[in-house]
């Protein structure tokens, strides 16, 4: 019956410890220490209830209340061991009499363990549990013979009790130091979720906001994540995203090198970077830059990140900044050809004004020096590659300078098989211009269509207001067409579609047209024909 008493009270003792500190872990944790005076309270009533629970034995009570005071002290110091005391002291004192000696022994446990602390107040709990029991120990073992003259010739009686406040002492602590490595644990863990989930959130908001585009792949190449600026760049909606192979959306030329990239990644488990075209979900291309980084699993790449660039415009810039390169060594050339065209073509000139005054019956003597005199104009234009000068602007009938060029072209045109079809919304298209290289213009142009027309036909020639203070004028030949790749290269420098071409005529019409504040726009279609517009200011 005495071991079943002391199991029950040791079970009630370990429930009324563990249970306030399981709900804690739950409910609002808080340091020991900050609560301490609600805790002594606690420990306090822990302690009466001790005292109520007492069994006898040998005419003797026994009970552990003073094992949450000394928790208490090991815990929370000898304030709040002092309270938790009082409790226990008030509980002895309600139970039994002999009033005066329990106070006595109390005072000197109370004294002895309050002295003691200051001692080792630096030391670990659990360690302080220990030596103020082994004080305690040792005040109970020196007072109690004294003040209650039992057992004077026995220094070690009540040995089983003292051996059953120990075991709640040693109780007691285990389950305080684990609900405080508990807490630890958890606490770490709530922080290490704290952490992850904020830099989650910081990078999320960084990868969600920026312009760059924001990839993960499987090893498949199967899409996990992306970016919402994929949306906003390649136009597609984010269903069609998630459920598409990021292969299919790669240009076809392209789609070799990027999974060769992607296995050389895979198997050599290095960053890489490489440029590839992506589908826009309106069907061109956009041309894309990205650094591909692996992510390692716990035995293989799981997923790689690419974080990619629309490099389009950049491509643009070096694109013109190869075309300036081009038009610089075009003009160095031109320059050096129209010089050295410019010395007999003034000596040819003369001797026809001197044929002409010999000879004015000859009908032709006018035509050959206003073609002399254009070709002059040519090479001008050649030389101002080399070093542009500004134009002299005229006012001029569009209308005209079509009439004329055509009437040059026809006996060349009716040699080939081929009917120039002019179609003028009105009779005046004043412009602003300079005659010689608006005719150039024109005579490059047609002479292009005609030369795209093996089999004769029919170019069209028409001449119209757009209604909004441009005039249009448009050449469209029934040739063997032009491949729609090809059409943005269309007046780049040595750039042609004629096996003996040079590449210049449309890129001086090209410039001209600028020079006159206009454009050319090209449209084909293979083996239907070639469409070019003019665009340029009327004047007001």
């Amino acid at each position: 019956m005495v071991l079943l008493d002391y199991i029950i009270n040791l079970s009630i003792f370990s429930l009324m410890v563990s249970t306030p500190l399981v709900l804690r872990s739950f409910i609002n944790y808080k340091p020991l220490k900050e609560c301490r005076y609600g805790v002594s309270l606690y420990a306090g009533l822990v302690s009466v209830i001790l005292v109520m629970l007492s069994f006898q034995q040998q005419g003797y009570s026994y009970d552990i209340r003073y094992a949450p005071v000394i928790l208490v002290f090991a815990y929370l110091g000898p304030i709040a061991g002092i309270i938790t005391g009082v409790f226990a002291l008030l509980a002895r004192l309600f139970t039994s009499g002999n009033w005066y000696p329990a106070i006595i022994g109390w005072s000197f446990i109370m004294v002895g363990l309050t002295i003691l602390h200051f001692y080792i107040a630096r030391l670990s709990p659990i360690k302080k549990s220990l030596i103020l029991y082994a004080t305690y120990l040792l005040i109970y073992v020196v007072t109690v013979p004294i003040l209650f003259h039992v057992f004077p010739h026995k220094p070690l009686f009540h040995l089983q009790y003292l051996l059953f406040v120990m075991l709640g002492v040693a109780i007691g602590s285990l389950l305080i130091e684990s609900y405080l490595k508990l807490y630890r644990i958890i606490n770490e863990n709530k922080k290490m979720e704290e952490t992850l989930a904020s830099s989650e959130s910081k990078y999320r908001l960084i990868a969600e906001n920026t312009s760059d585009l924001i990839l993960v792949l499987d090893k498949e190449n199967s899409v996990i994540y992306f970016s919402p600026s994929h949306e906003f760049v390649l136009g597609y909606e984010r269903l069609e995203l998630e459920d598409s192979n990021v292969c299919k959306l790669i240009h076809p030329d392209d789609a070799k090198s990027f999974r060769e990239n992607m296995m050389h990644l895979l198997h050599n488990r290095e960053s890489i970077t490489m440029e590839y075209r992506l589908q826009h979900q309106k069907g061109h291309w956009i041309e894309f830059e990205s650094r591909c980084m692996p992510v390692a699993g716990e035995k293989s790449i799981e997923h790689i990140v690419l974080i990619s660039r629309d490099i389009s415009e950049r491509k643009k810039s070096e694109e013109l900044l190869l075309q300036s390169e081009k038009l610089s060594i075009v003009g160095e050339l031109a320059a050096g050809v129209a010089h050295e065209i410019r010395n007999p073509l003034t000596t040819i000139k003369g001797f026809v004004q001197l044929y002409k005054s010999e000879n004015q019956s000859f009908k032709y003597n006018d035509l050959i020096l206003s073609e002399l005199e254009r070709i002059e104009s040519i090479t001008s234009g050649l030389l101002s590659l080399g070093k542009p000068q500004a134009i002299q602007l005229n006012r001029l009938n569009l209308k005209v300078i079509m009439e004329e060029t055509l009437e040059l072209l026809s006996p060349q045109a009716h040699m080939n098989g081929i009917q120039f079809e002019a179609h003028y919304e009105d009779d005046s298209f004043y412009i602003d211009g300079e005659k010689n290289q608006l005719k150039q213009v024109f005579l490059n142009i047609l002479k292009n269509a005609m030369e795209a027309m093996k089999d004769g036909g029919i170019i069209k020639v028409n001449l119209r207001n757009d209604g909004e203070g441009n005039c249009i004028a448009s050449v469209h030949d029934q040739g063997c067409g032009i491949p729609e790749e090809l059409l943005p290269r269309l007046g780049e420098p040595f750039y042609s579609l004629k096996e003996k071409g040079t590449g210049l005529g449309l890129m001086i019409c090209n410039r001209i047209i600028k020079q006159h504040h206009g454009l050319i726009s090209y449209k084909s279609k293979v083996n239907e024909g070639t469409l070019i517009e003019i665009h340029l200011p009327l004047t007001s």
